[in-house]
């Protein structure tokens, strides 16, 4: 709704788009509609490098849960036959150094 805030950490969902809003930071819709993030000062805490197992669970869906999603859009977007009758295409996720995170036909 329009001139609606949302402090972070929150996700913001609609038919086309995930917006994150990170702790810290806050969201309010625009008179246009648009999303404004406004983006505060977060304390930064170390990450290790043990990982819970839940965790890793939980985060191995969410980005296969975005490739897939991220195929569903290219789909119902597309003109080409092969893409959107032949779903010959694939939608993938890549670390900043190039290595496959999540990967979906």
């Amino acid at each position: 709704k329009v001139s609606q805030s949302v402090q972070g950490p929150a996700i913001l969902l609609d038919k086309m788009s995930t917006i994150l809003v990170e702790p810290g930071c806050s969201a309010a819709v625009t008179p246009e509609g648009h999303v404004r993030i406004e983006v505060g000062i977060a304390k930064h805490e170390a990450v290790g490098t043990v990982m819970d197992p839940v965790q890793l669970s939980i985060f191995s869906h969410r980005f296969m849960s975005i490739a897939e999603q991220m195929g569903r859009t290219l789909q119902r977007t597309s003109i080409s036959t092969n893409i959107k009758e032949r779903l010959d295409f694939s939608c993938a996720l890549f670390d900043p150094v190039g290595g496959l995170v999540a990967n979906a036909p």
